[in-house]
């Protein structure tokens, strides 16, 4: 299916002619019908002689309703602009026309309507249409005149829509969903219904999505799926389709809400973006609305320079850079212009001279976003964000960006945060030569997110290692400062006499405490055992030679002479050589080598 969306000012016969075409009554509302006047969206369907089936949105014209025009437009691909013969180019069709333009629509037709009543204005109203239109991407529209009155043109307009639709490209069945919701009700024995055009993506009965709208979040479940009022188990693009959901109720579901794939779209309450039509950004209200999709969100603008501008939404809404909007004067009624999304997660502007740093950077950055853009803004992002995003993760970033462990990454700030990882961990030795480094938890609270995620690559790059939770220096490993000279003494002694641990008194008069001896161990300078039992690490390999002279198996007795220790020492260094699978227990006295 195929959705087309009307434009075009009111009483132009917008709704008369998606009649004529359709045999279906657009107009929902008693009032429409007793007033000849279409106030809220409709929707109609027919099948083209080519076999194409096509799905019509019709929308009001009057300046009133241009909120609901702009929930029926936003999200169709193709728009017929509609503009009667015998009035010609009118005020709300230029607001339909800016409208059309800023959601960046590029497939459509022009069609004047009311051909009978004024044969001879028809030319020189479709050469005023495409005047208007000459900037938009209706520029180079078919055009066709149509009385649905007297069904004249009517097979014209459906060959020329064929052809207009034979051109526009076919969208992915299997992108993420993002289905703007324009009705929601409930059926009776069924439960409550949305309504909306699914642009991308497939819909499945049992799918489980997410539901986002001004009340915030929740969990729902496709319980079945129509479309032309026939019953489907899935459904792709482009359709419009009414979905029953279980896990809700219509209230708390309104116009602009979006049914969403879990966890795939990001969430924006701030936003960045361009202009792309209508007055200078600093030239407008404090407060717009924004439109896009079906939804009208209230927003506080902020420019930036004329042609940026920062949003802050009255709640958040589903949108990637590169969307675009549609910016309306809430007292007005009329829209001021367009703009497209450039930034859904800015950077807070909170020091001096921000709001231009900032600036700059968004002149930089592509219509439709940069993934690289995206990346210098914080130095690194994941590659899900970026999916998340709408961008080509996937692909070879270009300029110094790289690609690593799931992160782009940019090289300066890579440098940067190398450079100040070093300087964190050098101020670590400074402040206590005896301890191990930093440890790892504080590195990554020093430089702080995403930052702390790419620790294990800023080591290399910083020239630092990690041993045991702690980051030190290459090759440094520590120090022991004031302790090396006493450890070397000790060194010396124990050399000489390996089994000879220094008693208490003899360590306080060395200065050796618990965290001197600690930094000397994890140095490999000593091994100490339970009881305060200080050795070389080759004591273990020496006591071993001297217990394989034993008649196996001995005692701790045995050991304690062979050794010519004392016990204080003997029973720590075996309980120390059970433990490494050295030396084993046969009973309650005796052990014996391992072979």
């Amino acid at each position: 299916m195929y959705v087309v969306a009307t434009a075009g000012h009111v009483d132009h016969g917008k709704s008369t002619l998606v009649r004529a075409l359709t045999g279906i009554e657009p107009d929902r509302w008693d009032e429409e019908k007793r007033r000849g006047l279409t106030i809220d969206l409709g929707f109609a369907w027919t099948e083209l002689p080519s076999g194409r089936h096509v799905a019509f949105v019709d929308v009001p014209g009057h300046e009133r309703f241009l909120g609901n025009m702009l929930a029926g437009v936003g999200p169709a691909p193709v728009v017929c602009f509609v503009v009667a013969a015998d009035e010609g180019w009118q005020a709300q069709s230029r607001d339909h026309r800016d409208a059309v333009a800023a959601l960046g629509i590029e497939y459509g037709m022009i069609v004047v309507t009311k051909a009978d009543r004024a044969p001879e204005r028809v030319a020189d109203v479709v050469a005023r249409a495409r005047a208007e239109l000459a900037h938009t991407g209706l520029a180079d529209a078919p055009a066709v005149a149509v009385s649905a009155r007297e069904g004249t043109g009517l097979d014209e307009f459906r060959d020329t829509l064929d052809a207009v639709l034979s051109r526009v490209p076919g969208p992915d069945p299997d992108a993420r969903i993002r289905l703007w919701i324009d009705r929601a009700f409930t059926i009776s024995g069924a439960g409550t219904v949305i309504t909306g055009t699914l642009t991308a993506g497939t819909l499945h009965t049992g799918d489980r999505l997410t539901l986002r709208g001004r009340t915030g979040k929740q969990e729902v479940t496709v319980r079945s799926i129509q479309s032309q009022n026939d019953s489907v188990a899935r459904i792709g693009p482009t359709h419009r389709v009414a979905v029953n959901l279980r896990g809700t109720s219509k209230d708390a579901i309104h116009r602009g809400d979006v049914l969403v794939t879990p966890d795939a779209w990001p969430s924006a309450g701030v936003i960045e973006v361009r202009r792309e039509r209508g007055a200078p950004f600093d030239e407008l209200p404090a407060e717009i609305v924004v439109h896009a999709g079906t939804a009208g969100v209230g927003a506080r603008l902020r420019p930036l320079d004329a042609n940026h501008a920062r949003l802050q939404l009255d709640h958040d809404m589903t949108l990637v850079p590169g969307d675009r909007l549609v910016l309306r004067s809430p007292g007005a009624q009329v829209a001021v212009g367009g703009a497209r999304v450039l930034d859904v997660d800015p950077p807070t502007l909170d020091r001096r001279g921000a709001t231009a740093r900032e600036t700059a950077r968004l002149a930089g950055i592509a219509d439709h976003g940069d993934p690289v853009a995206e990346t210098v803004k914080y130095g690194a992002v994941s590659t899900e964000r970026l999916r998340l995003l709408g961008f080509a993760a996937d692909e070879t970033p270009s300029g110094d960006v790289v690609v690593a462990d799931g992160w782009w990454i940019h090289v300066p700030r890579l440098t940067e945060w190398a450079t100040q990882l070093r300087a964190a961990v050098e101020a670590a030795h400074e402040r206590d030569p005896l301890a191990p480094g930093l440890p790892r938890g504080a590195a990554r609270t020093a430089l702080g997110e995403p930052v702390g995620r790419l620790l294990d690559m800023l080591l290399a790059r910083a020239q630092l290692t990690e041993q045991d939770g702690y980051i030190t220096v290459l090759g440094r490993g520590g120090g022991l400062g004031a302790a090396e000279a006493a450890i070397t003494a000790l060194e010396k002694r124990l050399r000489a006499d390996p089994f000879a641990a220094p008693e208490a008194y003899e360590l306080q008069e060395l200065r050796l405490g618990p965290r001197e001896l600690a930094a000397a161990q994890r140095l490999g300078r000593v091994l100490r055992l339970p009881g305060d039992v200080v050795l070389l690490p080759t004591a273990p390999a020496l006591a071993m030679r001297e217990l394989a002279r034993l008649p196996q198996p001995f005692t701790t007795s045995q050991a304690r002479q062979a050794w010519g220790t004392t016990r204080r020492v003997a029973v720590p260094l075996l309980e120390h050589l059970d433990a490494k699978g050295w030396t084993r227990r046969e009973d309650g006295s005796n052990r014996s080598i391992v072979r």
